[in-house]
């Protein structure tokens, strides 16, 4: 008998849009917008991936999936976020800040880079933006990361890094 998935994703950008719905292509899964799906609709699925954007530290929209852990935690979960920075201790907190040990034993956790144009961002995202920018300002030449390089190229253009084939490890771990 085939699994039954939903793909469940928080955009507010289009990016995790975008690979929900490419994952959802590839498994033949059931695709949602997180407004879109009720909590006890949940309960037909066996497998829930989730998907959104970090801002700030944080991965949009996760409570849906930490609040209602105890309804899900015998189903397999997965979890991708999208963002500029997509590797290193900067993820890693992100991860560890957002789940607890209990929740990191069923659910496994992928990251995708997504896309940044400053001059599509709300009010709030682009002050928060500039906030970025003038830390990596202080950094010299030599200490840019390359997510800091590109960071700062979205400042000037559409950056989008968004690519189809990054969900392949989330695909292989079904």
């Amino acid at each position: 008998m085939k699994n039954k998935i939903a793909v469940i994703y928080k955009s507010k950008y289009g990016s995790s849009k975008r690979y929900a719905g490419w994952i959802a292509l590839r498994l033949d899964a059931d695709l949602y917008e997180i407004d879109d799906i009720r909590v006890k609709d949940l309960e037909e699925y066996d497998m829930i991936i989730y998907g959104g954007g970090i801002y700030i530290g944080k991965i949009n929209g996760i409570k849906f999936i930490t609040k209602n852990y105890d309804r899900i935690k015998e189903k397999k979960v997965i979890v991708f976020t999208v963002g500029m920075e997509s590797t290193g201790e900067n993820f890693d907190r992100v991860v560890k800040n957002t789940f607890d040990e209990k929740y990191l034993e069923n659910i496994r956790v992928f990251n995708f880079k997504g896309s940044l144009d400053y001059s599509n961002l709300s009010f709030t995202d682009k002050i928060l933006m500039k906030g970025l920018k003038l830390s990596i300002d202080k950094k010299s030449i030599r200490e840019l990361t390359e997510d800091d390089k590109l960071i700062l190229e979205g400042f000037e253009r559409e950056v989008n890094l968004c690519d189809k084939k990054s969900i392949e490890p989330l695909i292989e771990n079904i």
